[in-house]
């Protein structure tokens, strides 16, 4: 097999989804992207020393690192590069899309200098840490075959032009809704259960199912109770067996479920109150505006829609460890959220633009393929990909230089924002 053909092959691909993502941008911006995505693809690795050797430019790395980190510093490029991956994404949101959100971190442990740092809860040491909050949005099928990343910003509750982590939240719904003409259901563990949510969401007539806390106060029959205690007392329509393997051990599940109708207080729309018992001590509970009937189908949808979150705490790790994000080390603000938007693209690109098109399948499988795994290919094969993408690339020394020198003029008519 040709490696080196394939190789090449891919350089042109991963150059012509930076063309389409920075779309309207000037030139030595475009050039920017260009480099930005290619780099973490080949290298696995958002430091710009990295990316700068995988650039195999005839200067000296310190040259190719400096003007990177200059391009990197434009304070509006998070926003272009952020609407454009949307832009991209918006043909496959359909109205039976999932859009899964969560809030994750960025752990700096030992960093000083990082500006704007703030305590984070390190999800990987479960203990807290000085690092940078990100909020992460994918789309997904009622089956999770498919991810599309769409969306990443990383936020600290330190920097000035932070307002509150609900508003960064309704900020990231808005942004995709605008665009996405509002389709999508939007899945969202407890961290989701806030009242200023719940009201922007129903103001807006997003569709939601957000998993509660024990002590959220519902309305039913009249009164409003914890719904923990609507759950306990929860009729169960049906029974449901699943299997979940616990320290390689297989262990059965039996889930009961059941629903009732409720309404959030001070608020007049029908809601349903979804109840699976079985998997802990506590009932697991999800309230949605979706219609539910009494049947097995229509009850089981909605819990297999919520199994499916799985799929973006996946897509989290998959950008620490596939482009090794906590291991960022840019000094300023404006730098680590662009390089944020910039790693969220690469992970589009790897998911989307190679993964779906048809006229690609072929590459992509070859991808697969070159992937360097004992085990196989796992179910989430965005890390398998990766590793391919990198093990194809790494040893290219030519880089993008041939593919930028044919580089067409930048558009005479640019992005209004652009300064």
């Amino acid at each position: 097999m040709n490696y080196t053909k394939i190789a090449s092959k891919l350089r042109e691909q991963i150059f012509g989804f930076s063309g389409e993502l920075s779309q309207g941008l000037p030139k030595v911006v475009r050039r920017f992207v260009a480099e930005i995505v290619f780099g973490i693809q080949a290298r696995g690795s958002v430091r710009l020393t990295e990316v700068g050797r995988a650039l195999g430019e005839e200067i000296a790395p310190k040259k190719t690192e400096e003007r990177l980190c200059r391009q990197l510093g434009r304070p509006w490029l998070e926003e272009a590069i952020s609407r454009r991956i949307i832009r991209l994404a918006a043909p496959r949101i359909h109205e039976d899309t999932l859009l899964m959100l969560d809030i994750s971190d960025v752990s700096k442990k030992y960093a000083q200098k990082m500006e704007y740092l703030a305590r984070v809860r390190d999800g990987s040491e479960k203990e807290l840490a000085n690092g940078y909050w990100t909020l992460n949005v994918i789309g997904t099928d009622s089956q999770g075959a498919n991810v599309i990343p769409l969306y990443g910003r990383l936020f600290s509750h330190t920097a000035p032009d932070h307002k509150s982590e609900n508003e960064e939240i309704r900020e990231a719904i808005r942004k995709i809704a605008e665009v996405t003409k509002g389709q999508g259901t939007w899945i969202m563990d407890r961290g989701g259960d806030r009242d200023q949510l719940f009201d922007y969401v129903l103001d807006n007539r997003h569709h939601f199912l957000i998993r509660l806390r024990a002590d959220r106060g519902l309305e039913a029959n009249g009164q409003v109770r914890a719904a923990l205690a609507l759950a306990q007392t929860c009729p169960t329509l049906f029974y449901e067996t699943m299997t979940k393997i616990e320290d390689g051990k297989k262990r059965i599940l039996r889930l009961e479920c059941g629903l009732r109708r409720v309404r959030l207080p001070g608020r007049a729309e029908v809601l349903t109150l979804v109840v699976v018992k079985g998997f802990g001590d506590e009932p697991l509970m999800m309230l949605t505006d979706l219609e539910v009937r009494r049947s097995r189908k229509s009850l089981w949808h909605m819990i297999s829609y919520y199994l499916l979150r799985w799929r973006i705490e996946e897509s989290i790790r998959f950008h620490k460890q596939s482009y090794d994000l906590e291991d960022i080390r840019l000094l300023t603000y404006t730098r680590l959220q662009n390089m944020m938007a910039l790693v969220t693209a690469a992970a589009f690109c790897a998911a989307v633009y190679l993964g779906l098109r048809l006229r690609l399948r072929v590459l992509v499988r070859h991808l697969l393929r070159a992937s360097k795994r004992l085990f196989g290919i796992p179910d989430f094969r965005l890390y398998a990909l990766a590793d391919g993408i990198r093990n194809l690339l790494y040893s290219q020394t030519k880089g993008l230089k041939t593919l930028l020198e044919k580089q067409p003029p930048a558009p005479l008519q640019l992005l209004l924002f652009v300064t």
